[in-house]
C-alpha cells in the first residue's frame, strides 16, 4: 500500500490596518491553496478597536509619532485550529518604518510558542520605505529562535512625493484620490490590481515548491519589492 503524502500546510499570521495587507494575504492563500498547500490565516486583532481612518490630521501625526519609537498596541490572544506548518508567513504594514503594534506585540508576547523553531517569511506592505521595518522584524524573530526568510514586500505604486502625501491624508480621513491636484499624481489609495495578481502568482510558485517537497533557498523576491 501506498503512504499518503502529506498536504503542505503554511500559517499566515497578519495584522492589517487600512485592509491593504488583509488584500495581499488574500490573494497569496488563493495562489497557494490552487497549488495543494493548506493555508491557515489568523489575524491579529488589537484589544481596542482601531479605526481607519483616524479621521482627524493631529491624531494621525501623533500616532506617527509614537509608532516611530515602536510603540505597542496590545492585542486579543490569537487562536489556531491548523495543523503544524510547514511555512509561518507573518504580514503586516509598516509604521513609520518600523513594524506595526499589533505585530511588535504579538512577537513580545507570543513569539516564542508560534514562531520559535520554525520557518518565517515576513510580508511587508508599506509606501515605500521598508529596510528598517525588515531589518527590524528580522532581528525579533531570530530572538524569537525562528528562521527568518527574506522579506516579500509590495509596495504602494505611486512615486514620491505623492505617495507620502496621499497615504497620510487617506489615513487622516481626506481623499486625495478625488483632488483635481493630488488626483492625477495619487490617482488610488494602497495596491494595485496588478499587484494583487502578480501576489496570487508568487502563492502559486511557493505553494508549488512545498507541493512538490522541494525547499528553494529563497522563496522571496528581494532585493526589489513588488511595485
Amino acid at each position: 500500500m501506498m503512504n499518503k503524502k502529506k498536504q503542505p500546510a503554511v500559517r499566515i499570521i497578519y495584522y492589517s490596518f487600512s485592509a491593504q495587507t488583509a488584500s495581499l494575504v488574500r490573494a497569496l492563500a488563493r495562489g497557494m491553496e490552487d497549488s495543494g498547500v493548506r493555508v491557515e490565516k489568523v489575524r491579529l486583532v488589537p484589544a481596542a478597536p482601531l479605526r481607519f481612518p483616524l479621521c482627524s490630521i493631529p491624531v494621525t501625526v501623533k500616532m506617527m509619532l509614537t509608532t516611530l519609537f515602536r510603540r505597542r498596541i496590545p492585542i486579543k490572544p490569537p487562536e489556531t485550529a491548523g495543523p503544524e506548518p510547514d511555512l509561518t508567513i507573518l504580514a503586516g504594514p509598516t509604521w513609520s518604518y518600523n513594524p506595526s503594534g499589533p505585530v511588535l506585540s504579538f512577537i513580545d508576547r507570543y513569539g516564542r510558542k508560534w514562531l520559535g523553531g520554525r520557518t518565517v517569511l515576513p510580508l511587508i506592505s508599506c509606501r515605500g520605505y521598508w529596510r528598517m521595518h525588515a531589518a527590524g522584524l528580522k532581528r525579533l524573530l531570530n530572538r524569537c529562535g525562528a528562521t527568518a526568510l527574506a522579506p516579500l514586500v509590495v509596495t504602494h505604486p505611486a512615486r514620491e512625493p505623492w505617495r507620502t502625501i496621499g497615504v497620510f491624508l487617506k489615513i487622516a480621513g481626506r481623499t486625495p484620490e478625488r483632488s483635481r491636484f493630488l488626483g492625477k499624481r495619487y490617482p488610488r489609495f494602497g495596491h494595485s490590481h496588478e499587484q494583487m495578481r502578480r501576489m496570487e502568482e508568487t502563492g502559486r510558485r511557493i505553494g508549488g515548491e512545498l507541493a512538490a517537497g522541494r525547499w528553494p533557498e529563497d522563496i522571496s523576491i528581494p532585493p526589489r519589492p513588488l511595485p
